[in-house]
Formats: C-alpha cells, structure tokens, sequence
C-alpha cells in the first residue's frame, strides 16, 4: 500500500527570512514568512531533488480556512499547503493583497 503522508517532526531555518522554526510533524512552511522549500513529492517524503524554494503566491479561503499556494522558483511546480494557526496573519494578509 502507498502512503501519501509521512510525518517528520524536524527543526529547520527558513531560507528566506532566517526564522528558526520548530517542527511538529506537519510543518511544511515558515510560519513568519510563509516561504516552503521544495524537498518533498508527497509530504514529508523528502524525495524531491528540486530543493528550490516555494514562494507563498496566494491564498485560497474556505470559510475560515486557509490554503497557502505555493510556487517554485526554481521547476514551477505548484502545491497546495494548509496554513497552520501559527502562521503569521499579516503575511497571510500581504499576500492576499499581491
């Protein structure tokens, strides 16, 4: 059987804004800049070779739900990722007004 989610709780500094993030098993972003890196093909594999990074370029709101959009800079490969309530609002903000 083929599992689509792999839970890897692991700390990590973001590359873009230098945040120190501390993992949880879910963590897929930066939770200051909303910024991802392109490391998996199913979450939490860390089977992609790409390694670019995934600029946060919209949000899709679903009542009040967040989903992040995500797109690497380096392929363009487009994911989708659920914000997190540690997210920061005015970044969520920001890019909603890209």
């Amino acid at each position: 059987m083929f599992k689509k989610f792999t839970k890897v709780t692991e700390d990590f500094k973001c590359d873009n804004c230098g945040a120190e993030v501390d993992g949880n098993g879910y963590t897929n972003h930066c939770p200051n800049c909303l910024w991802s890196k392109h490391v998996d093909i199913n979450p939490g594999d860390r089977a992609s070779g790409c390694c670019g990074m995934m600029e946060p370029v919209e949000v899709i709101t679903r009542g009040d739900k967040y989903t992040l959009v995500h797109r690497c800079r380096k392929c363009l490969e487009v994911k989708n990722n659920k914000s997190s309530p540690r997210d920061s609002t005015n970044a969520i903000i920001g890019i909603t007004r890209k």
